[in-house]
């Protein structure tokens, strides 16, 4: 192992402040491109996200827009809000790429899968609010709105609102990959976790009543998910558990004598670019 001199070491920052700086400008270059294509589009797509509140509006109720800019301003912060959203792959390639020369081997196979299945879930969250939640939600607001008051929402407050429960949903169905990372970093096992099942049920409900009106069906319907998707993550940490060596089965520490094998095989790599060593 040879000594990384002053010299060495600031050209090696500079290096990584170069690379970050790269994939910064690839991740805005996506995100751009993006938002170009779904501009023209604003207002339907917008639309189309206000849908399930304009079904259950009176007949005489209708959106409005209380800003002056409002009806330009709203719509470009949705596709910009959209743009983000679609491009989440993108932006954690990015990541990965960023971070991968700086994983071992053993952590490799842990974080692109993780990424992978993170992305996912948030997906699945927010369709699950959209096409489940939603309806629920502003059929309970709209049946509950008191007599003489007509329900009229400023379409800048409405994309806030569902903005939240988009955040809030994809968050949640995050679960099973929570479960899954605190079982193979070894903060918890999976016994503990089936044995806190019930508290785990309880919370899931208390989540439920927070982020969803105050109605049974409802918090039902984002409970439930939430349980089950913890027992997902329970399932696929077993399954894990059962596939893998004992010593792989947690993102675990190297040992000394691991680390400096696997350092001398990258600088091995890197003086001999030629020689090409296939990895284990």
């Amino acid at each position: 192992m040879t000594v990384e001199t002053q010299e060495e070491k600031q050209e090696s920052l500079v290096t990584h402040l170069v690379e970050l700086r790269d994939r910064l400008i690839k991740t805005l270059i996506g995100v751009v491109l993006v938002l170009l294509c779904l501009f023209p589009f604003a207002n339907k797509i917008y639309s189309f996200l206000a849908e399930p509140l304009l079904k259950h509006l009176p007949e005489s109720s209708t959106m409005v827009a209380i800003d002056v800019a409002s009806p330009f301003l709203t719509p470009f912060k949705m596709v910009m809000l959209l743009a983000i959203v679609l491009t989440i792959p993108w932006i954690l390639y990015q990541l990965w790429a960023f971070i991968a020369p700086g994983l071992y081997k053993h952590e490799k196979r842990w974080v692109l899968p993780l990424l992978a299945s993170s992305s996912i879930l948030f997906y699945l969250g927010m369709l699950f609010a959209y096409f489940v939640v939603f309806p629920l939600v502003f059929g309970f607001f709209t049946k509950v709105t008191p007599e003489g008051v007509a329900v009229m929402t400023d379409i800048s407050r409405y994309l806030d609102f569902v903005t939240k429960l988009f955040i809030a949903f994809g968050v949640a169905f995050e679960v099973p990959v929570i479960t899954f990372v605190l079982v193979m970093t070894g903060v918890t096992t999976v016994e503990k976790l089936s044995g806190a099942r019930s508290y785990v049920i309880v919370a899931a409900f208390v989540v439920g009543m927070l982020l969803t009106p105050p109605d049974v069906i409802s918090q039902v319907l984002l409970a439930i998910p939430v349980w089950l998707l913890f027992e997902l993550g329970l399932l696929m940490s077993k399954i894990v558990n059962k596939r893998t060596a004992p010593g792989d089965r947690r993102f675990r520490t190297m040992t000394d004598e691991e680390m400096d094998l696997e350092l001398d095989e990258i600088e091995l790599l890197e003086s001999e670019p030629e020689n090409k060593i296939k990895k284990p």
